[in-house]
């Protein structure tokens, strides 16, 4: 109302005069960007990646690699500094860890992990099926790794370990954890971590476990993915066939997510997150063979449904529409379990392209918006895939393309 008020005292004259003064001073503001000279990109990159203002020394260092051609190599001079890891890299992965895609949680065993393979670049292709988990030494954290709590993840944080060194955070595997119910072939990255489990296979259907894989590894949630084309074989008694009693509602929507999502849904058949004992506490457990009950609840709906009786899936968008997130053909179109799911995951086209895709919105603080942009992300996606899926190089050559904006 005041700003208003104040406006009403504006002739027409007055006010054109200002809004030209606004768009001069704007253009003036863009062209100092798109001309900005080495030091002052560097101060940029630095500033983006890290969130803080680079020392005098870094920033110089910087400076004379931009000047001399190595934007990429400037880039990782920043990265060298721990608050990529311990704040830069815990907000950029913590949203993937929870149902509310909040960076306001815990660190915890799946968003370590995924730091320690980005520092120790770890190819990220195996994020969904390595034996893999990063726990701190005992020397950085006196509380011990534990199944059933975050306890150990969250002294780690609140005494502000530095994460960037292999001394702290060390690279071990799931299945050689004490009190361990997985082998290592029931492993599956961080899909069998206790944080995923917590947020995504407690309770319910296990069907939220292949929604987030899917919105956070091919950035594509069930509504990208409707296909109502797919034969709806495998669709659980649980789905009503005519829910409000109409049966167009399941053929035009439900089916489309069902009919590939529930065939998925079933590589997670054995899996649960629960006690293993009364009052042992929850942790991710598995029963070789033995379908959870979870899967087969509310038979009642439909009984002539499909009834859960093995960990057997099958990928049915490989074909239709979804064909266009790039599955790779060398693969078996299902399997059993899901290491082997998330193997179908991370080969695609999508999971490179995602990947690829966040980092850039995360460092260059906006979406592409231009053509440029465009050839930027898919020559990047190339340079994933070229240096063994390195997810430090797709920053560096992210923060490398954006430091003149």
């Amino acid at each position: 109302m005041a700003t208003y008020m104040c406006m009403r005292g504006v002739n027409k004259g007055s006010l054109a005069r200002i809004v030209n003064y606004l768009l001069a001073a704007a253009l003036v503001f863009a062209a100092s960007l798109a001309h900005a000279g080495p030091r002052e990109q560097a101060k940029r990159m630095y500033d983006r990646l890290l969130g803080v203002p680079p020392p005098e020394s870094v920033l110089s260092a910087m400076a004379t690699q931009i000047a001399a051609g190595d934007a990429v190599g400037a880039a990782n001079t920043a990265l060298a500094n721990s608050i990529f890891y311990n704040t830069t890299l815990k907000n950029f992965f913590t949203p993937w860890t929870n149902e509310a895609e909040t960076s306001h949680a815990p660190l915890n065993d799946y968003s370590a992990t995924l730091i320690g393979m980005v520092r120790d670049d770890v190819p990220f292709n195996q994020v969904l099926t390595e034996d893999i988990v990063y726990i701190g030494s005992s020397d950085a954290v006196a509380t011990a790794y534990a199944q059933t709590n975050n306890d150990h993840y969250a002294q780690l944080e609140s005494s502000q370990v530095d994460l960037s060194s292999n001394a702290n955070l060390i690279r071990t595997t799931q299945s050689s954890l004490p009190g361990a119910t997985l082998t290592a072939e029931q492993t599956a990255g961080v899909m069998t971590t206790r944080a995923f489990g917590e947020a995504f296979v407690r309770m319910g259907t296990n069907r939220r476990a292949v929604r987030y894989a899917f919105k956070t590894f091919l950035c594509r949630d069930m509504e990208d993915v409707h296909d109502v084309t797919r034969t709806p074989d495998r669709v659980r008694q649980d789905v009503s066939r005519s829910p409000g009693g109409d049966s167009s509602i399941y053929l035009n929507q439900c089916v489309g997510c069902h009919a590939g999502m529930d065939p998925l849904t079933q590589a997670f058949a054995y899996y649960d997150f629960a006690e293993q004992t009364a009052g042992a506490g929850e942790q991710l457990l598995m029963t070789p063979g033995t379908v959870q009950k979870k899967n087969l609840i509310n038979a009642n709906n439909f009984p002539a449904g499909y009834v859960v009786d093995s960990d057997r899936w099958d990928n049915y968008w490989r074909k239709g529409p979804n064909a266009a997130l790039g599955w790779d053909g060398s693969l078996p179109t299902g399997g059993n379990g899901i290491k082997s799911l998330g193997r179908e995951l991370a080969a695609s086209e999508a999971f490179s392209q995602c990947q690829v895709q966040k980092v850039f919105r995360f460092t260059c603080f906006r979406d592409p918006a231009s053509q440029a942009d465009s050839d930027a992300i898919n020559r990047i996606v190339g340079v994933f895939k070229s240096s063994n899926y390195s997810m430090k190089r797709v920053f560096a050559e992210s923060a490398a393309y954006c430091r003149g904006d």
